[in-house]
């Protein structure tokens, strides 16, 4: 056990040199290994001064006073230990079968008042409903093993981002401007293809899929996508198309739209499951839960989407619709339209559409163990600042669970680990 505890030691003191190197100036070492030993360590909350408590209960003042200037204040770049983080993760993942999926998502955190950098009452998935809170657009890589967000960025909501006072005293950069969660989804998505980053289907969920713009992009991409969608989306069922553009006789230019009338139009995606005979569902299982296999009955059908088709020329392709009704229920309960290749398997088709649950679990244990949602600042490089270390401390335990499962992977770890000679700056000098 003590060579293990010693291994998860060694790759994490080079791990710290790698973010080290990353980071620039040798003045942010410090903090930063300060940081983000206190995010590892154990503890309910990990805003700042609890975090330089447990770091350095001797000299908590001055801890605080260098560790917040890192965070709130220190012009380091977030992509760049991201990428650090990203690498660390992205070794073991190739063991397991490489990068699977593109994962898109956002992320709620509830705050009280509306000072704080993109604040404002909003629908926030850790809630359930609308209230006051900040929201984060992430794109996360992922297999069944192990995943970590690799870009992550605040929504400014349109009130925040029109608002100049508020900006400036946020610290909000002048480039940022207001952008859609797709918007900002696709922006991630281009800068992880710049990246050579291995490409994979992009997931993501009805808030995603629903944007029509957005799948577009994605194809414009050359990317394969399992989005999911609402009941109320249209499409054509198999084997029908919109009508051609009707045929003019005499004088003008001809008509070049597609066509739908009250006999031949798209049905939305509940109604056309609901007309479906028994034997058209299958039992589909896709992975091993803590409760046992996990499966459900699905559906897959070949159907063009049906957007506002009567604006365009051409009709869209055809891709892969799957239905999920799980026995019991008294509807289907999910939809999914995919880009998979047509001779895509069943079991496939399934295993990506539910492999949401790696950033599902990657955001709860980020704040419940990492504290990712405990920033108290106000400002827009604190706020990412602290999100990036939260994802650099996970991205060593996402790491270490990937090699081989320990049970405690940072056991290791008692305040202060610090490099001998670290001293604070405004610290007492050592007696």
């Amino acid at each position: 056990m003590k060579r293990a505890i010693d291994g998860h030691e060694t790759r994490f003191h080079e791990y710290l040199d790698r973010l080290a190197d990353a980071i620039g100036h040798e003045d942010r070492h410090g903090p930063m290994q300060a940081y983000l030993t206190g995010l590892c360590l154990s503890g309910e909350r990990k805003s700042i001064e609890p975090m330089a408590a447990r770091v350095d209960p001797r000299h908590v003042p001055s801890m605080h006073q260098s560790m917040h200037h890192f965070i709130a204040n220190a012009p380091w770049d977030d992509l760049t230990l991201l990428r650090v983080a990203r690498m660390q993760v992205l070794e073991q993942m190739d063991r397991h079968g490489g990068v699977t999926a593109w994962i898109v998502d956002d992320t709620g955190m509830p705050k009280k008042g509306n000072h704080s950098v993109g604040v404002a009452r909003q629908y926030c998935g850790a809630l359930g409903k609308q209230e006051n809170c900040q929201d984060a657009v992430s794109l996360t890589i992922a297999n069944e093993a192990v995943s970590i967000p690799v870009a992550y960025r605040l929504y400014l909501p349109e009130e925040w981002a029109n608002d100049i006072s508020r900006r400036r005293a946020t610290g909000v950069p002048k480039d940022i401007k207001f952008l859609k969660k797709w918007q900002i989804a696709l922006e991630q998505i281009d800068w992880s293809l710049d990246e050579g980053i291995p490409v994979a289907p992009v997931i993501g969920d009805p808030g995603y899929g629903n944007a029509t713009e957005f799948r577009d992009g994605l194809t414009k991409r050359k990317l394969l996508y399992v989005m999911g969608i609402s009941e109320q989306t249209t499409v054509w069922p198999p084997g029908e198309s919109p009508l051609p553009p009707v045929k003019r006789q005499g004088r003008g230019h001809p008509a070049t739209r597609l066509r739908r009338d009250d006999t031949h139009h798209p049905l939305d995606v509940q109604t056309l499951a609901e007309s479906l005979p028994k034997k058209a569902w299958h039992d589909i299982a896709w992975r091993e839960g803590t409760k046992g296999t996990m499966e459900s009955r699905f559906v897959f059908l070949r159907i063009r989407p049906a957007h506002r088709d009567y604006n365009m020329h051409e009709p869209r392709g055809i891709e892969w619709l799957i239905i999920e009704w799980p026995r019991g229920e008294e509807a289907p309960t999910k939809y999914w339209l995919s880009t998979m290749p047509a001779n895509a398997s069943a079991e496939q088709l399934v295993r990506l559409a539910k492999i949401r649950w790696r950033i599902e679990r990657d955001y709860e244990e980020l704040k419940d163990e990492f504290g990712l949602d405990h920033y108290e600042g106000r400002g827009w490089k604190g706020f990412h600042h602290h999100a990036t270390m939260c994802i650099a401390a996970y991205a060593f335990l996402a790491a270490e669970r990937a090699r081989f499962s320990p049970p405690e992977p940072l056991s290791f770890l008692r305040a202060p680990p610090i490099p001998e000679g670290f001293r604070p700056r405004g610290s007492p000098s050592p007696t």
